[in-house]
């Protein structure tokens, strides 16, 4: 069942590059397992470039910056993302394919939203991504819903006093996505420009989108 628990209370590594190569070391241990696995008959080369362009062009983050874009830009579509993300989703050419109903919640100077799953991992991957290596983990899981604020501050984000942290439990049958609040200094800005401004964590709460002066102009 799913729920959500308001609270009143008030990464990616980088490798040197192999010399004479541009790969990182983890993409040739990726390259080289692939290898492997091919040779053996384990995977299909034609098989692992379909999984690996459907998560570089199709499934990802970026899919849901540009869900969170439009809504910045276009109140009507604002509107019909709160009201059921699912369908809202679906008039841009999305497909949800995770879980039976995608709900959005917004973040404002009131309440700030938070995403966990206390049973497992549920994620909505069609829009996010695989979901990062923390959120499966035990203690963001066990923490998020009895301290919020302070696993907040493990991230680096602070509020303030008066804005109520809301944590929303998935399950597998109800995902959530944050709408975070729209970074100051960004009229006029094209949904594309505004898309790049959205980070992972920032759908998920535990993190905000980048400010104006973070992206080229």
């Amino acid at each position: 069942m799913s729920g959500s628990h308001d609270h009143e209370h008030g990464h990616e590594d980088h490798h040197d590059h192999e010399h004479g190569s541009e790969l990182s070391e983890m993409q040739l241990r990726v390259r080289a397992l692939e290898t492997i696995l091919t040779e053996k008959g384990y995977v299909d080369p034609a098989a692992l470039d379909s999984i690996i362009e459907t998560y570089e062009t199709k499934i990802g983050p970026h899919i849901g910056a540009q869900v969170v874009a439009r809504a910045w830009v276009d109140a009507d579509f604002k509107t019909a993302l709160i009201a059921d993300a699912s369908k809202a989703i679906a008039r841009l050419g999305l497909q949800q394919k995770v879980g039976d109903h995608l709900i959005a919640v917004e973040n404002t100077p009131a309440t700030h939203n938070m995403i966990v799953c206390t049973l497992c991992s549920c994620y909505p991957w069609d829009l996010l991504g695989l979901p990062p290596a923390w959120y499966k983990s035990t203690p963001y899981r066990a923490r998020t819903v009895k301290e919020p604020r302070k696993v907040l501050a493990d991230f680096g984000v602070t509020l303030p006093d008066e804005t109520k942290v809301r944590v929303w439990d998935s399950t597998a049958e109800t995902r959530f996505i944050v709408l975070p609040m729209r970074p100051a200094a960004t009229e006029g800005w094209s949904e594309e420009k505004l898309a790049s401004l959205v980070t992972r964590d920032s759908m998920i709460g535990t993190g905000f989108p980048k400010a104006a002066n973070e992206v080229a102009a």
